[in-house]
């Protein structure tokens, strides 16, 4: 099969021919029908997440086809132990065994994956192949943020990109105020913004205080900025699985029980819940395609922040 292999950190995928992957028991071998580009897969690529295997098939944000025709999606969480504290307390998203899609385990920039199948979601009919794709993870870690922030009326997101444009879609659903805040000069993220419903969008301060805010850009110098747009008793959610180091603040900006807290993963259940409402909502996820031998064009983009919703790769 055709795939894009990382073999060192800090250098560019290489197109590669490697052998059809055979499934284990209880796993799916699955035809990749479209695979998004995720800012985590760029944490990888470029040697900020320290410990993939390697050689690597980057990829997490799977949409696959079975031999009998059914479409199931692969996100990030790929499999737990189902035996430590975490996992039997319904926090499988912090098992310490845990094994990840395109990091511990091949994913899908490729042609064909194998997944376990009980870490796999069956794909809403309602998404094309393309558009279901960003759900699987920008989607589902941006709900389980959402979800974090609490039942917060006005709402800050921090960074404006794939994960941002599905949660802002959700928000407003559930009948929340979103304000985006942006690069200084990024128009073109803020007129998106606004065209999704972003009752204010630019660079700098709110012209309200907030409820909540989740941080999608991975800028730690975003999070004193965030807190101090806070109203008391708010809070700011990280939502990355890496951030550059946050500088110091007064402890005045997270007085007033505010709270500053880390979203790491997802759990199962949280893509059964998110992928059931996207398809209530209904969610639009807007979209760039690259073919699978220009990924490392799409993760150049991605790196430059020069994105309109989410990049995805077919095969």
């Amino acid at each position: 099969m055709r795939a894009m292999v990382l073999e060192a950190p800090g250098s560019p995928l290489v197109p590669a021919e490697l052998e059809r992957p055979a499934p284990d028991r209880g796993q799916l071998l699955l035809r990749v029908r479209a695979c998004g580009v995720c800012r985590t897969d760029l944490h990888i690529v470029d040697g900020e997440l320290t410990r993939p295997k390697l050689p690597l098939v980057p990829g997490h944000q799977i949409v696959g086809e079975t031999d009998d025709g059914r479409r199931m999606g692969v996100p990030w969480l790929g499999w737990t132990c189902g035996e430590c504290r975490f996992c039997r307390s319904g926090r499988e998203n912090l098992c310490d065994r845990a094994r990840f899609t395109g990091y511990d385990l091949d994913g899908g920039y490729a042609e064909w994956v194998v997944a376990d199948e009980r870490f796999c979601f069956p794909v809403p009919a309602g998404f094309g192949d393309l558009e279901a794709a960003p759900l699987l993870c920008a989607g589902l870690i941006g709900y389980r943020s959402l979800r974090l922030a609490g039942d917060a009326e006005r709402l800050g997101l921090y960074g404006f990109g794939a994960a941002a444009h599905i949660v802002a879609q959700v928000a407003q659903w559930q009948g929340r105020r979103v304000f985006a805040v942006t690069r200084e000069g990024d128009t073109e993220a803020q007129a998106f913004a606004r065209a999704l419903g972003a009752e204010w969008a630019g660079a700098g301060v709110p012209p309200e205080e907030l409820d909540a805010a989740i941080i999608f850009a991975p800028v730690g110098e975003l999070v004193p900025p965030a807190l101090a747009a806070l109203a008391k008793g708010g809070a700011v959610v990280c939502a990355g699985i890496h951030m550059s180091d946050i500088p110091s603040f007064p402890y005045e900006l997270l007085w007033g029980e505010r709270v500053l807290r880390s979203v790491a993963n997802l759990t199962r259940a949280d893509g059964e819940e998110f992928l059931e409402l996207a398809a209530r909502v209904p969610v639009r996820t807007e979209v760039e395609t690259f073919a699978l031998e220009q990924a490392n064009d799409a993760l150049a983009r991605l790196r430059r922040g020069d994105v309109r919703g989410a990049l995805v790769l077919f095969p």
